[in-house]
Order: structure tokens, then C-alpha cells, then sequence
């Protein structure tokens, strides 16, 4: 089967799609309390600083599967504005939803969410000391955008994730019930680690030079915890048949910040996975990533044909494409799955997190193009496709709704799974996780 060229590209963003429903905003009682004079400021803040932020109280409602969440900023008469932005609960069109409120006479700034505990988020809080001379004035055009470009850590929340590039770390909230990786992505004593090494590859088709990250897992060690080998690996699993390979993209956030060498590690030594490699390309800023990423068939033969003979030269990689795994996210989402069907000899495995399948973006056409060749011609037969989507990414859920629709009407083997989450690295490591679990460690279930 010969999988359609894909249309020219489209703007590099993806369509201004106001939220759907508004965010369900509450008023905190420990909030109210202080409001009332129940406690003084010193005591409210000694009391946070013990128990951390953001603070998360029973639903008043009385629902088991709620809490209030409250966002906190402690700011003097200085501050002229504080925005509380969790990963994917602002809508660009309304900003002023997310404006902290303070609590008259005091430093204490707030703004409170009733949010299901199974939600998990990265967050920043941007603020406008009055320090600024040159900053607009509140009310005028440019004046949220401004305020954007101001993100703090919460001084009250020790965890934080990378930002992309560089740039102020985010904050991270996880309630109870939410499915966590945490203790995959930390290396563990006793846990055997793989190599990571650094390389740069020229690629003659793209014309141009990127950094590639190459992992290899440790050597067996025997006894230990159980490992998916022999039958359990798949058919002409072990080293001498080469190892299964994991082709993922952005390595420059997943490897250098987020360490996904040590995923690997404790998957393998835990027996969710046979000892596997990868193989992790870097994107070379935010423009080239959209030419590349965005369907692409130079991009696809520079990972058949450049990329995974030159890491094969360097590792022993299988050629099977049952046992080879195109991973990324947003547009890298999108892209694994395009390589997987237009190229399904080389890959039979695509894991996608909230994958761009509203793409193109423009006028011409309705966009979801891959969506509608899937429909048109099918999955080539052998391919697999692991989806995941967050329940807060308004734009991108009906197009991932509709793809699911597709590869359902075509009988294709795939599953999906919605998180309660955004567009953020956070949710990505646990569905990152999961789904290489689900298509090397175990058959996945069809649609």
C-alpha cells in the first residue's frame, strides 16, 4: 500500500479554537476563613509554607472525586497584577479568567479551581511587580501578552519540571488520583544503568546537522527481577537479533532535562521491557521543528535511511519494524504516527501523545489531512498505534476523536488513552511509559 503525499505546509500554529466551556471557578474556605479575620497573614502564610502549594481542600460540594485547588502569590501594594496559568486552563481569548484575586488589606493572592483529583499539571504564575518602567498599563492591548512573558516558580512548591529550551522551570501539581511514572524517571539504586552517549549527524537529505542521542541498555544481569525475554520479547528477540529500537523525537528536553535514559533503565531491570535501544534526534528550534515534524516524507527517509543506519553502525539495532517503536509528542505525535503508516517496513509501532491532528492549518482545506487518508486507504498491515490525549487540550480532542473514529472504521490496531491533563511534559512521561510498555512488553489490544 502507498500511503498519499502529504499537502504543502500551513501555519505554524494550530487553529485559534476558543474553550469550549468555561473553568469551573470556586472560592477556597481556607481563603474565605482569612478573609474573615479567622487567622492573621503571618499565620496563614506559616501555615502554607509548612503544607506547600498549591492548596487543595475538600470539594463543598461533598463529590469524593473533586477537590478545590487554590493557587497562591504573596505579593505587597507593589504588585498590580498576578496570573495563575496551570498547563492548558487559560484560554488566550479571555485572560482575565485567570487573574489571582487578593485578599483585601493583605499579601495573599489567590485563585482557586475545583478541578477531579485525578488532574495533574505543570504551572506557572506571572506576575507584574510595578518594577517595570517600560511594561504596559493594565487595560491596554499588549498588556496580557506582556504579563505572560513573566512566569515565577511557586516559592511554595519545591517540584518543578524543565521548560522547553530553556527558560523559568514550571511547577508541577499532581492530586491523589492521578496516574503517575514519578518513580520510573529517577535512577534506582541497585538498577543497572544503560550508556547514553552524544553525537552529531550531517543529513545529506535534510541538509543540515543535529545533535542524536543514542542509548544502549545495560548488559543482562542475572539473578535479578524478571525481564521480558525469549517469547515474551516477541519473535527473533535478544542482542543477536539486534535490539528493539525506540525512535524518539525532541530528545533535546526528553534526554539532557528529563532523562529518559533512566525510564528505560528501570523498565528493563523491572521486566516491563526487553533490554532495548534508542535512538533520539534532537529538533533544531521551533520553526524547523514545524517543516520537519508537520508530515513530511524527506523527514521520514532521513529516519529510514540516514539516521537508523547510522545508529545501527553504532549499536545492534533489529531491522524488524514489529520491534521498532516512532515516539513523540504534539507535532512529534503526528509525525510518528505518519512515519508509521507511510513507512510501515521499517515502522510497526507508532506512540503518539496529544498528537497535532488538526494539521494544516489553512484555508484551503478542513485540515485532519492524516485523518482523512487514514480513512481514505487504510493502515498498512502490521502497524500499531498508541494514542494519548489530555482531557484539558480542547483544541486538539476532536481531531484525535476523529482519527480514533478512522482507525476504528478501518479496523486498524490501535488503542487510545484521554488523561486529565494538558500539553505538558508531565502527563507525556507516564504516557511515554505506558505506551512503550504496551507495544514492547505486551500485544496491544485493537480497537
Amino acid at each position: 500500500m502507498s500511503f498519499p503525499a502529504p499537502p504543502p505546509e500551513s501555519l505554524p500554529h494550530p487553529p485559534r479554537t476558543p474553550r469550549p466551556a468555561a473553568m469551573e471557578l470556586a472560592d477556597s474556605p481556607r481563603v474565605a476563613a482569612l478573609e474573615a479575620g479567622a487567622e492573621s497573614t503571618e499565620a496563614f502564610w506559616d501555615s502554607v509554607r509548612a503544607t506547600g502549594t498549591p492548596l487543595v481542600e475538600p470539594d463543598p460540594q461533598g463529590s469524593p472525586d473533586h477537590v478545590l485547588v487554590t493557587f497562591l502569590w504573596r505579593g505587597d501594594d507593589r504588585v498590580r497584577a498576578a496570573l495563575a496559568l496551570p498547563n492548558k486552563l487559560a484560554d488566550p481569548r479571555d485572560p482575565a479568567a485567570n487573574l489571582m484575586r487578593r485578599v483585601p488589606g493583605t499579601d495573599v493572592w489567590h485563585w482557586t479551581l475545583r478541578m477531579r483529583t485525578d488532574w495533574q499539571a505543570t504551572y506557572s504564575i506571572c506576575v507584574d511587580d510595578g518594577d517595570d518602567p517600560h511594561a504596559p498599563r493594565p487595560g491596554e492591548r499588549t498588556y496580557w501578552q506582556w504579563l505572560r512573558s513573566r512566569p515565577r516558580v511557586d516559592p511554595f512548591n519545591p517540584r518543578t519540571l524543565p521548560r522547553r529550551w530553556g527558560g523559568v522551570p514550571q511547577s508541577v501539581l499532581q492530586l491523589p488520583a492521578a496516574p503517575t511514572a514519578e518513580h520510573l524517571w529517577r535512577s534506582r539504586p541497585g538498577v543497572a544503568r544503560g550508556t547514553v552517549t552524544e553525537h552529531r549527524l550531517r543529513s545529506e537529505l535534510l541538509g543540515n546537522e543535529r545533535r542524536v542521542w543514542l542509548y544502549e541498555p545495560a548488559p543482562p544481569q542475572a539473578p535479578g527481577p524478571a525481564r521480558a525475554t525469549g517469547a515474551d520479547a516477541g519473535p527473533g528477540a535478544g542482542r543477536e537479533a539486534g535490539l528493539p529500537v525506540v525512535v524518539l523525537f525532541d530528545a533535546e528536553m526528553w534526554q539532557p532535562e528529563l532523562d529518559v535514559a533512566a525510564l528505560l533503565d528501570n523498565l528493563i531491570a523491572g521486566g516491563a521491557l526487553p533490554p532495548v535501544a534508542a535512538v533520539m534526534p534532537e529538533s533544531l528550534g521551533s520553526e524547523r521543528r514545524y517543516r520537519e515534524l508537520a508530515p513530511n516524507e524527506a523527514f521520514v527517509e532521513f529516519l529510514r535511511t540516514e539516521l537508523l543506519p547510522w545508529a545501527g553502525k553504532r549499536l545492534p539495532l533489529t531491522d524488524d519494524p514489529a520491534r521498532t517503536v516512532v515516539a513523540g509528542q504534539s507535532l512529534g505525535g503526528l509525525a510518528a504516527v505518519y512515519a508509521a503508516v507511510s513507512a510501515p517496513g521499517r515502522f510497526g509501532n507508532a506512540l503518539s501523545c496529544s498528537g497535532s491532528f488538526w494539521w494544516p492549518n489553512h484555508a484551503e482545506t478542513d485540515g485532519e489531512w492524516i485523518t482523512g487518508a487514514i480513512r481514505e486507504h487504510g493502515v498498512p498491515d502490521g502497524v500499531r498505534i498508541r494514542l494519548a490525549s489530555g482531557a484539558q487540550e480542547w483544541v486538539l480532542l476532536p481531531a484525535t476523536d476523529h482519527l480514533c473514529e478512522a482507525l476504528a472504521e478501518r479496523g486498524a490496531a490501535f488503542s487510545h488513552r484521554r488523561f486529565n491533563g494538558g500539553h505538558d511534559y508531565l502527563c507525556w512521561r507516564t504516557e511515554l511509559a505506558d505506551g512503550l510498555t504496551e507495544l514492547l512488553g505486551r500485544p496491544a489490544p485493537r480497537g
